[in-house]
């Protein structure tokens, strides 16, 4: 039996072999697609099955899913038990389409072609200024969404689902007022907004985007009603005024400095002093901690020519707009809460 490439310590024991097992992810990311686009969670939500019994019901060849399984098991995604029959692990459990906050949209999504191509060509962006996503397909990411309406689809349904987690942390931590309007700007379909006006039933809210995420958006239902309204526009021209507590999700991580601080004078143009913003993005760790905002800040630099940032860099470009970073509030999930107050 061939020895672990990785210590228990997990630093490497055989280098050649981690430094290649590294060089070839995008199998992994693959597989992981693979897995979902059969729905193979699905299939197993009833408990183990063989290769052979899962291939018969995706109509799938069996000696090759099996291979596919075995590698996404060997990552803790799916588990072989001693009869050869796979079952759900934890982190497997999210790409099953039929439980709260699955990730099996998330997942198709970000193994797309329109992400594979675009990090593919990475040594591009990384050579020259801009994302390589435009020279790619023709046009910036958000543009190329607004003309290609199935894209458009699959990226809402894709954010949407990866949103769902983050939403219920930031609902859970953040101490939204009891009343008063929360303004999601760019909220896409709504989600953080939903969670926080469940907690507060005397808050009311507006859902601010475009109007392709607008017209999916979550907040229909009898609990909510009359307390929320819907306003299509564009951030960097203007934003709805009166809010008491203005939220930027997975926004600015999509632009650069200069961009982001035409969105945050938009909001501070519509904010009185003293109201409040809330920026859920990824604050990144010094140094060499791990962190997923690491691994998205590359995505981001080659899709859109965004980033994620440091405390110390939210902080400067708020102030460079009239606003006070107060605190960072962690989350059980991955981004945290960067607090300014408009001054």
């Amino acid at each position: 039996m061939a020895a672990s490439p990785h210590r228990s310590n997990d630093q490497p024991h055989d280098i050649a072999a981690h430094l290649m097992d590294q060089a070839l992810g995008h199998l992994f990311s693959a597989a992981l697609r693979t897995a979902a686009q059969h729905r193979i969670a699905d299939h197993l939500s009833g408990g183990p099955r063989t290769a052979e019994q899962l291939a018969a019901a995706t109509g799938t060849h069996a000696p090759h899913l099996r291979r596919v399984l075995r590698c996404l098991a060997a990552r803790g995604i799916f588990r072989e038990d001693a009869t050869g029959a796979y079952g759900l692990t934890p982190s497997a459990q999210p790409l099953r389409t039929d439980v709260p906050d699955s990730l099996h949209p998330a997942v198709l999504m970000m193994t797309d072609e329109l992400f594979l191509r675009t990090s593919a060509a990475m040594p591009d962006a990384v050579e020259r200024d801009g994302a390589s996503f435009e020279r790619i397909f023709g046009a910036p990411l958000f543009a190329y969404l607004q003309s290609n309406p199935v894209v458009r689809r699959l990226f809402d349904d894709g954010m949407a689902s990866l949103s769902a987690p983050v939403d219920e942390a930031v609902a859970e931590v953040y101490p939204f007022p009891e009343s008063g309007t929360v303004v999601d700007v760019g909220g896409g379909r709504g989600g953080l907004l939903r969670a926080a006006l469940r907690r507060r039933p005397e808050l009311t809210g507006v859902l601010f985007d475009q109007p392709p995420p607008l017209a999916h958006h979550l907040l229909d239902g009898d609990e909510l009603k009359g307390r929320w309204r819907t306003e299509a526009g564009d951030f960097f021209v203007s934003i709805p005024e009166g809010g008491d507590v203005y939220v930027l999700k997975h926004v600015l991580h999509d632009w650069s400095d200069g961009d982001c601080r035409r969105i945050l004078r938009s909001c501070r143009t519509a904010m009185a002093a003293g109201t409040r913003l809330l920026i859920i993005d990824s604050v990144l760790p010094p140094g060499n901690t791990p962190h997923f905002g690491k691994t998205l800040d590359v995505a981001m630099m080659a899709t859109v020519d965004g980033q994620e940032r440091t405390a110390e860099e939210f902080a400067t470009l708020l102030s460079a707009e009239g606003f006070r970073l107060t605190r960072v509030l962690p989350t059980s999930a991955f981004p945290s809460i960067v607090e300014a107050v408009a001054e």
